[in-house]
C-alpha cells in the first residue's frame, strides 16, 4: 500500500501501482469523468502513471491552468498527425500548449498551407479525436530514438534527441502516430469536442533567424462546441476594445516610423490623461510619506554594472553611448533603481531618519525585438510609477503592507476588483541567474509570503518568476473579458544595498544595511492605459476622462448660451467642451457617442429660458430630457466620482 496526500491534506491508502485514475474514480465518478492530467510530488504525469511510492498527487480538470495546458499540448499532437495524413512528407519539429491554445511549427517543404486548408485540418482532427485514441507514453534509447527520425529524415527531432541524456527519452503513441514527448496528455483524444486552427505564421527553427523559415499553424481547442463558440465571440469583442484601435479613435497616443517603433507620441489628450493618473498616485504618495525626485535618462555604464542590470540586459538593450573623452560610456536608463540607490548615498543616514521613499514617474529604455512590439503593451520607452523605499530590516513588514494597502487603492479606484497576489519566488534548482547569498533571498522571500498571509490576499506561489535581485509580489488582474495581466508589482531586495555599500547608523552607533522595497503599482504608465483602456472599452471612471461632458447647441442661435454652461462647468471643475459644428443634433450625439464623452449637455431654447440643460448618459438611448440646472449637474458628476474614487487612508 502507498499513502497518497491530496489537495485537501487527506491522506488515502491505494494499492501500489494505481493510477491518478483510479484515485480520481475513488472520489467520485463525476470527478473521473472530468480529469484531464495530474501531477506527483510536483511532477507532471499521466492519468495512467503508475503510483508506486507515496507522495502528494494533484488531479487537474479544464478549469485548471494545468488542465488545459495538458488538453492543449494533447491537441497539438493529433494537429500533427492529421498535418502529416494531408501533406506527404513534411517535417515536424516542436507543438508546445501556450496561453490561448497551442501551435505546431512545421516544415512543410513544397507544400503551401492557407486559410482555405484550415476546414480540411480541422475536419480531420475532429474524426481522430471521435475515435477516442489513448495517448501512451513510452521510454525509448537514444539510438532507438535516433533512428526513428533517421527512416523519417527529420533533422529537427534529430537536433533535438541529439542534445538529450539516454534514459531521458519518452514518445507519445496515439492511433498511427508517433511523437517525440515528455509527456503531460488527457486520457484519450475523446474529449476534445471542438477545434479551430487560428492562424499560420512564419517562425524561424529555435527562434534563430539564421536556421530555416517554417510554417507556425496555431489552434485552439475546447471540450464543449459551445466553449469554442464563445471563445470566438470573445476575440471579436477583444478586437472591438484593441487599445490600439481606441487610442487612435479617441485620440490619446499615436506612432511615427520617423521617430521610431516602440516609441509612442502622446497626443493632447492622453497626455491630460496621464497626467491625471500621476496627479492621482502622486497625491495618495504624499499622504504615504514619499518624497519625489528626479533621476536622468542616462547613466554611466559602471552604474548599471555594480547594480547587475547590465551583465542582465546590456546583451539585449540599447548599447553603450559613447562620448568624445576616451573611454567614456552611457546607457539608457534600463531601471531607475540604481539611481535611487546613488541618492540615498548622497548623505549619511541614521535609524532615526529611515524608511526614506523615493518616488519618481521614470523613463526608462529597454531594446525589444520590432517583432514583440505590440501597441502600448511591450515598447521599447516607458515610464514607470517607481518608487523604492530603505528601511530597516524591522520596519519591512509594516513598509511592505502599506504599500500593499497603496496597490489595492490603485485598483479600487479604477475598477480592477478581480485579481490575484502571486508570489515570485527563485527557482528552486537553477540558482544560478540569481545574486546574493541564499540567506537573504530566504528573508526576502519569507516576508513577502508573511505579507500577504496577513493582509489576507487570495495568492498563488510561482518558482522561477522572482526578479535576478530578488523575490516579488506581482498582481494578476483579470480584465473585463477575463483575461489575465500581471499589474502592479513589490519586490523585497537585499541585494542592491550590499552592491552599492548603502548603510545607517543603528542605536548600537554601528553602521548596518537597509533593505530596500520596489514598487510600481501601475507597473508601466503604457501598459497600465492599454490595458485600462481595453478593460473599459475606453469608457474610463468619470475622474479620469479627459473630456467628462460635451455641450451640443440645437442651433447656432444658443452658441452663446451654450459658452455660459461651458464657463459654469469650469466654475465646479467639471472638464467639457463645445461643439458648435453645423451639423444635426443626431450626427453630434453619434460622434459624442464614439468618442465615449459620459455625458452629453444638450442646450436649445427651453433649456436658455430656464438656465437648465437636457442630460444625456453615454449610451442612452433619445436626445437627452433628464433636464437640471448646473448646480444639480455637478452635484452628480462629484457623487458619481465620490463612488469610484475613495480617499486613501494611510
Amino acid at each position: 500500500m502507498i499513502q497518497v496526500t491530496l489537495p485537501d491534506g487527506s491522506i488515502k491508502a491505494y494499492e501500489a501501482g494505481s493510477t491518478p485514475m483510479d484515485v480520481a474514480k475513488s472520489i467520485s465518478e463525476g470527478l473521473a469523468r472530468n480529469v484531464l492530467s495530474a501531477s506527483y510530488n510536483g511532477e507532471t504525469i499521466e492519468t495512467t502513471t503508475p503510483l508506486t511510492t507515496n507522495g502528494s498527487l494533484v488531479l487537474y480538470t479544464w478549469n485548471d491552468a494545468n488542465g488545459k495546458k495538458a488538453f492543449w499540448h494533447s491537441t497539438s499532437h493529433v494537429l500533427a498527425q492529421a498535418l502529416q495524413e494531408l501533406y506527404s512528407g513534411i517535417k515536424l519539429t516542436i507543438g508546445p500548449a501556450i496561453e490561448t491554445g497551442f501551435y505546431y511549427d512545421v516544415d512543410f517543404g513544397e507544400h503551401k498551407i492557407t486559410d482555405a486548408d484550415f476546414k480540411k485540418i480541422e475536419d480531420r482532427i475532429l474524426e481522430i479525436a471521435r475515435e477516442k485514441h489513448e495517448f501512451t507514453m513510452r521510454s525509448a534509447t537514444k539510438a532507438e530514438a535516433l533512428a526513428f527520425y533517421a527512416q523519417e529524415n527529420n533533422p529537427y527531432k534529430t537536433e533535438l534527441i541529439s542534445n538529450l541524456e539516454d534514459g531521458t527519452i519518452t514518445f507519445c503513441d496515439h492511433a498511427t502516430f508517433t511523437d517525440l514527448c515528455r509527456g503531460g496528455h488527457i486520457p484519450n483524444t475523446g474529449f476534445i469536442k471542438a477545434m479551430k486552427i487560428m492562424s499560420v505564421a512564419g517562425a524561424y527553427w529555435r527562434g534563430d533567424e539564421k536556421n530555416k523559415q517554417l510554417t507556425r499553424v496555431y489552434g485552439v481547442s475546447f471540450p464543449k462546441q459551445k466553449d469554442l463558440t464563445d471563445y470566438l465571440e470573445l476575440l471579436e469583442e477583444a478586437k472591438r476594445r484593441d487599445h490600439r484601435k481606441l487610442g487612435k479613435e479617441l485620440e490619446l497616443f499615436a506612432f511615427s516610423q520617423k521617430v521610431g517603433q516602440g516609441l509612442p507620441l502622446w497626443l493632447p489628450k492622453g497626455a491630460a490623461l496621464r497626467d491625471r493618473l500621476e496627479q492621482f498616485l502622486k497625491k495618495a504618495q504624499k499622504k504615504a510619506g514619499y518624497e519625489q525626485v528626479v533621476t536622468p535618462h542616462i547613466g554611466q555604464k559602471e552604474l548599471y554594472v555594480t547594480s547587475g542590470h547590465y551583465a542582465k540586459y546590456g546583451a539585449d538593450s540599447f548599447q553603450p553611448i559613447n562620448t568624445p573623452a576616451e573611454g567614456e560610456e552611457f546607457l539608457l536608463k534600463p531601471m531607475n533603481c540604481p539611481h535611487h540607490c546613488e541618492i540615498y548615498n548622497t548623505k549619511p543616514w541614521s535609524y532615526k531618519d529611515l524608511p526614506k521613499r523615493y518616488a519618481e514617474f521614470g523613463t526608462v529604455y529597454r531594446y525589444e525585438q520590432s517583432g514583440e512590439l505590440h501597441g502600448l503593451t511591450r515598447v521599447r520607452g516607458f515610464t514607470q510609477d517607481d518608487a523604492h523605499i530603505f528601511c530597516m530590516p524591522e520596519q519591512l513588514d509594516e513598509e511592505f503592507k502599506k504599500v500593499i494597502d497603496l496597490v489595492l487603492y490603485v485598483f479600487s479606484s479604477l475598477g480592477f476588483e478581480n485579481f490575484t497576489a502571486q508570489i515570485s519566488l527563485r527557482d528552486q534548482e537553477n540558482r544560478e541567474k540569481y545574486i546574493g547569498s541564499d540567506e537573504n533571498w530566504e528573508k526576502a522571500e519569507n516576508a513577502i509570503i508573511n505579507a500577504a498571509r496577513d493582509k489576507g490576499l487570495n495568492t498563488v506561489v510561482e518558482y522561477g518568476e522572482a526578479a535576478f535581485y530578488g523575490p516579488k509580489l506581482d498582481f494578476m488582474v483579470k480584465d473585463a473579458l477575463g483575461r489575465q495581466w500581471q499589474l502592479g508589482t513589490i519586490q523585497v531586495d537585499y541585494n542592491l544595498p550590499e552592491r552599492f555599500d548603502l548603510t545607517y547608523k543603528g542605536s548600537d552607533n554601528e553602521l548596518h544595511r537597509p533593505v530596500m522595497i520596489h514598487r510600481a503599482p501601475f507597473g508601466s504608465m503604457e501598459r497600465f492605459i492599454a490595458i485600462l483602456l481595453e478593460h473599459t472599452a475606453g469608457n474610463f471612471p468619470l475622474w479620469l476622462m479627459p473630456e467628462q461632458a460635451i455641450i451640443l447647441s440645437l442651433s447656432e442661435k444658443y452658441e452663446n448660451y451654450a459658452k455660459k454652461v461651458l464657463n459654469l462647468l469650469e466654475n465646479h471643475e467639471i472638464r467639457a467642451l463645445i461643439d458648435n459644428r453645423n451639423e444635426t443634433i443626431g450626427k453630434k450625439i453619434r460622434d459624442a457617442e464614439m468618442q465615449k464623452m459620459p455625458f452629453m449637455l444638450i442646450v436649445g431654447e427651453d433649456e436658455e429660458q430656464n438656465g437648465t440643460i437636457a442630460v444625456r448618459r453615454h449610451g442612452q438611448e433619445g436626445r437627452g430630457n433628464n433636464s437640471m440646472t448646473i448646480d444639480q449637474f455637478a452635484l452628480l458628476v462629484q457623487e458619481e466620482i465620490d463612488k469610484t474614487l475613495k480617499v486613501f487612508n494611510v
